[in-house]
């Protein structure tokens, strides 16, 4: 067979919806030239990261140009990115609002030429509803990152089976409302509605289904259309995709490898995975392929491209110019913003966007640092926002992370989910730092696990350290949180399921207040 075949012609094959086993292995076949023909583009761009970024930088400033904003902000005048920095501040939604309520109401032309394709829905724990603009353009940067994650995968690996078989993609509803004529919903939602056609033929759960609002009950009905089918891949957050394994699990009374014997890939992003790892293994019952994507509404980021390679690749041929502030920085008055030109190495940047949706300037609120400059490849850290500083000590998510997950390896116990806060008033005593764990399995002997889990933290910390040592803080109380603590606490908040996630780190007490309710009672 001619391995130079027209790509539009495999993918259009490969949407055939094949029975016999003989064009099974045609169709893994012809998907494994697809998948070299993509991952080659990617690496070959990968290496030319900064001419990419030059590029999309001057075309979305073009592009921009006769808009609202663009007037505003004088980008026919904007030359190079010193220009763009003197010309276009660092905003947050919050910052950008005044145009995103404009373009809301239906008028044309505000950031972005004519109107949004639609508006992303999007919320946090602690925040209200935000509406983020998904273009024309950006809505194919999405939909090919996407599709990317699998095909690079496949070239890398040489497994295409899993595109023979069911696979789940655990999102939002599919079902959108409208304003102003503008379809609305949740990300994963809309991408729902362009899911390729030879991934679709093969897509689980059901349409109707997937429009379930109620995530308990819209699970219950994932499990009763799954559960006899042969599934090769599941994709989801990883604590929405433990609840669903967890009653498979209970119905079935066996492990995910001996109800779906063909699962071996889990594709997974919006949090950290490495806490949930040994209870989603343990569920599962062996360790199978696992991929990391980094997409937000505001555009596809990152994903792994490498089962080998450490980080996930950024994205920079794919509609974002980049650019990035040192997090320590961040809230100075005047933070000195950069490049992609002049990142360095293991250091914890916020990440600002500046999107072919029309968003400049725009803080998501991560925070990332580079493992590998040539290619460029991050790992995410945390929320800019997300850290406990209340005596100077400023802990972020990756150190909160990196410390648990050590304790938990060493004492072999598994957390299914946690989150810290300060207590900066106890009624006796000194202040301390206040962990709410959920754990799959306990640890022995809890206080050896709180003393150890404060020096791993100490370790990662120097400023948190010095407080422990200099009696400012007194060490870490740990509260064991009853089972399903976490997902009762996200259902009274009706944010239960899609891609709604409980903080890690908070430097108030709001969360920590209410989740004193779902403490353990020995």
């Amino acid at each position: 067979m001619d391995l130079k075949l027209n790509i539009q012609a495999v993918n259009k094959f490969l949407s055939i919806n094949f029975s016999t086993t003989n064009n099974l292995k045609v169709k893994s076949f012809l998907a494994k030239i697809f998948a070299n023909s993509i991952s080659k583009k990617i690496k070959r761009e990968s290496f030319h990261a900064l001419d990419f970024q030059e590029k999309i930088f001057h075309y979305l400033l073009k592009k921009a140009a006769k808009t609202k904003f663009g007037n505003d902000h004088h980008f026919d005048s904007i030359k190079n990115y010193e220009d763009f920095k003197n010309a276009v501040p660092i905003r947050d939604y919050e910052g950008l609002k005044s145009y995103l309520d404009l373009a809301i109401e239906g008028n044309e032309n505000i950031f972005w030429p004519g109107k949004p394709l639609y508006w992303s829905k999007t919320s946090g724990t602690t925040s209200g509803v935000k509406y983020i603009p998904i273009s024309k353009t950006s809505i194919k940067n999405h939909i090919h990152a996407a599709r990317n994650v699998l095909l690079c995968y496949i070239a890398e690996t040489g497994n295409a089976n899993f595109v023979n078989g069911k696979m789940i993609f655990l999102s939002g509803s599919p079902k959108l409302e409208s304003k102003n004529g503008i379809p609305v919903g949740r990300l994963s939602g809309i991408v729902n509605h362009h899911i390729p056609q030879y991934l679709r033929n093969n897509q689980m759960p059901s349409f109707e289904t997937n429009c379930v609002d109620d995530w308990e009950k819209k699970v219950d009905k994932i499990v009763e259309e799954t559960i006899g089918e042969k599934m090769t891949l599941i994709s989801g957050i990883p604590p929405w995709v433990q609840m669903y394994f967890d009653k498979l699990v209970e119905i079935k009374n066996k492990k995910i490898k001996d109800i779906f014997p063909n699962f071996k890939l889990f594709v997974h992003g919006g949090v950290n995975f490495e806490p949930y790892r040994a209870k989603l293994e343990d569920c599962i019952g062996e360790k199978i392929d696992t991929i990391e994507t980094y997409p937000a509404s505001e555009g596809f980021i990152a994903f792994q491209d490498s089962q080998t390679e450490k980080g996930l690749l950024l994205l920079t041929n794919n509609g974002i110019f980049y650019e990035f502030i040192l997090a320590d920085e961040f809230f100075e008055s005047n933070p000195n913003r950069i490049s992609l030109l002049d990142v360095e190495l293991n250091k914890n940047y916020a990440i600002l966007l500046n999107t072919n949706a029309g968003l400049f300037g725009y803080c998501i609120g991560d925070t990332v640092k580079f493992v590998s400059i040539n290619p460029y490849r991050i790992v995410v850290t945390g929320r800019i926002k997300h850290f406990i500083s209340a005596f100077g000590e400023h802990v972020i998510v990756e150190e909160v992370e990196a410390a648990i997950l050590k304790v938990a390896n060493e004492e072999n116990v598994n957390i299914i989910e946690f989150t810290v806060a300060p207590q900066i008033n106890p009624t006796v005593g000194l202040p301390y730092h206040e962990w709410f764990v959920e754990f799959g399995i306990e640890p022995n002997n809890l206080n050896d696990f709180s003393e150890k889990l404060d020096f791993a933290l100490q370790e990662k910390n120097i400023y948190y350290k010095d407080l422990i040592i200099g009696n400012v803080l007194k060490p870490l109380v740990l509260n064991t949180l009853n089972q399903k603590a976490f997902i009762n606490y996200m259902k009274s908040k009706n944010k239960l399921g899609g891609q709604n996630k409980v903080p890690r780190l908070c430097n108030d007490r709001k969360i920590a207040n209410e989740l004193i309710d779902y403490i353990k009672v020995v």
